[in-house]
């Protein structure tokens, strides 16, 4: 599985309709939302705003889609398809239309839509996708350079701190480093 490192952005022209498209990484349904809601406000006068995005849940994958209006199966669903069949999670991607007056009809508006979305996907940088835990760890003040390296180490990071006696973190760490990470630290 992938995931998007860095968004894309696309935009095209068919005939005379204005489709513009995003993709970004999206860990929850909460940031989609957001991710949508700021999409929008950008352009505020556009006909159609479709979208799909694909979620790693404990639940298992979610995937979700919108033809925000237009006829069924030909927005949201192209976009969906385009997702699944790169093997991305976690990502969420948009595409706006500026109606241009020309119907494009049902194959028109799927290729249009696929297009679009795909342009915004190669303009994306991907990444393998790495399924990540929170955990919590208390260590003494002389171990937190080693902590600091160990995360740069597997790509964890530091979610929050609090100076006590000792340190208390929260941190972030791919799942499959978590029981070294934590046998490695834990206190004696």
């Amino acid at each position: 599985m992938f995931t998007i490192a860095r968004a894309g952005f696309a935009e095209q022209t068919i005939t005379k309709s204005r489709f513009i498209a995003m993709a970004v990484p999206c860990a929850d349904e909460r940031e989609v939302g957001a991710a949508l809601r700021a999409f929008a406000a950008q352009h505020q006068t556009a006909h159609h705003l479709a979208y799909a995005f694909r979620l790693k849940t404990e639940a298992g994958i979610v995937p979700r889609f919108s033809d925000a209006g237009e006829p069924s199966g030909t927005a949201g669903m192209p976009v969906l398809k385009l997702i699944e069949g790169r093997d991305l999670i976690n990502v969420c991607v948009a595409v706006i239309r500026y109606y241009g007056g020309i119907n494009l009809g049902t194959g028109g508006l799927a290729r249009a839509y696929g297009g679009t979305a795909k342009l915004a996907l190669d303009n994306a940088n991907t990444t393998a996708f790495v399924q990540m835990q929170t955990v919590q760890l208390t260590i003494e003040y002389k171990q937190m350079d080693l902590v600091t390296r160990a995360l740069a180490n597997c790509n964890g990071s530091v979610v929050t701190k609090v100076f006590n006696d000792q340190i208390d973190l929260v941190l972030l760490l791919p799942v499959d480093e978590v029981a070294n990470f934590l046998n490695r630290f834990k206190r004696f």
